[in-house]
């Protein structure tokens, strides 16, 4: 079963190029372009995983990051920050709102793919030809 992801980016360079990546691994993707848009998405799309840029128009990834926390049907959501804003006081307060994973811009296309397998539950990995991950990816901005 392929998984179902949600990107929340405003960029849409980035929105084709993760559409592209994402859909070539076999997920069913959309998006949306602002902030105050990922909750009523979230509401009828209900997605596998969430891709959250942090500069979004409307109202920042850091709300929309809060909210899905605080929603009993979002709060378990597996959230992956994409974002250029990679100060560590940045990522501070990404951890403190329970993101999963963290991705500096640019990034590199087999490192995305990596860490969104690992935030994947693995029943929408069955039957994608993907091995599920052992561990679930601590937050980091280690790029490869």
């Amino acid at each position: 079963m392929a998984a179902r992801i949600l990107i929340a980016e405003d960029e849409p360079y980035i929105v084709e190029s993760l559409r592209f990546l994402l859909g070539r691994e076999g997920h069913s993707v959309e998006s949306v372009n602002d902030g105050a848009a990922v909750q009523a998405r979230l509401e009828t799309y209900k997605p596998d995983l969430l891709i959250l840029d942090i500069m979004l128009p409307e109202m920042t990834g850091f709300e929309v990051l809060r909210r899905v926390r605080e929603s009993e049907i979002t709060k378990a959501l597996p959230v992956l920050v994409l974002s250029a804003k990679g100060q560590e006081s940045d990522q501070q307060r990404m951890a403190d709102l329970a993101a999963n994973d963290f991705v500096m811009k640019p990034f590199s296309n087999r490192d995305l793919i990596n860490r969104v397998t690992a935030l994947l539950p693995a029943k929408t990995l069955a039957g994608s030809g993907q091995a599920p991950a052992a561990v679930e990816a601590p937050m980091s901005s280690d790029r490869e």
